[in-house]
């Protein structure tokens, strides 16, 4: 980078996930009711916290994402973002990883999810799958931006899981083209 360039900004996304993060691990009153804010029942346990960071609650498209997302954080009790993208991840929590026909059968319900609301009632569940079974956090900033596209660009999101769940790892790849 050049001296005279400031470096870029965190993303809205990147300061929520790492706010949330920090927060949780400071806080076991507010990790505790964010854990308990992921359905649409309790969710209102995490609205302090969503609009101390420019959440706008009367927004679904907008507090869905957000609520999801958090709640995921402290269930998971994470201590940082992670890498694994969500395809990845649905992968990785059986042994077959993308052949396991359970494993698929959860990327096509998630697929066939048309609107917000229920895709976070979908991936709530599948949250919990991952935290007990993939053994790595996930990749929050990057699943936070996903959950913000989705009401604009959904079949680009669906396109996104569907290629990090059937693709190779690139070791795999590269040890075939030195064959």
């Amino acid at each position: 980078m050049d001296a005279t360039q400031a470096p870029s900004q965190p993303s809205w996304e990147e300061r929520f996930v790492c706010s949330v993060i920090q927060r949780c691990q400071v806080d076991k009153g507010l990790a505790a009711r964010l854990r308990r804010a992921d359905n649409l029942a309790t969710e209102y346990q995490s609205w302090d916290l969503l609009a101390s960071l420019g959440v706008d609650l009367e927004k679904d498209y907008q507090r869905l994402p957000f609520a999801t997302v958090a709640a995921s954080i402290a269930k998971a009790k994470t201590e940082r973002n992670g890498a694994l993208t969500l395809g990845r991840a649905i992968a990785s929590c059986y042994e077959e990883g993308r052949d396991s026909s359970q494993a698929k059968t959860r990327l096509r319900r998630l697929l066939a999810c048309d609107d917000l609301p229920e895709l976070c009632r979908i991936l709530r569940p599948l949250f919990s799958l991952i935290d007990s079974k993939a053994g790595r956090p996930l990749d929050f900033i990057r699943l936070l931006k996903q959950l913000r596209r989705f009401p604009f660009n959904n079949q680009q999101v669906k396109a996104q899981w569907a290629q990090d769940f059937y693709s190779q790892p690139m070791n795999v790849q590269t040890q075939e083209e030195d064959a």
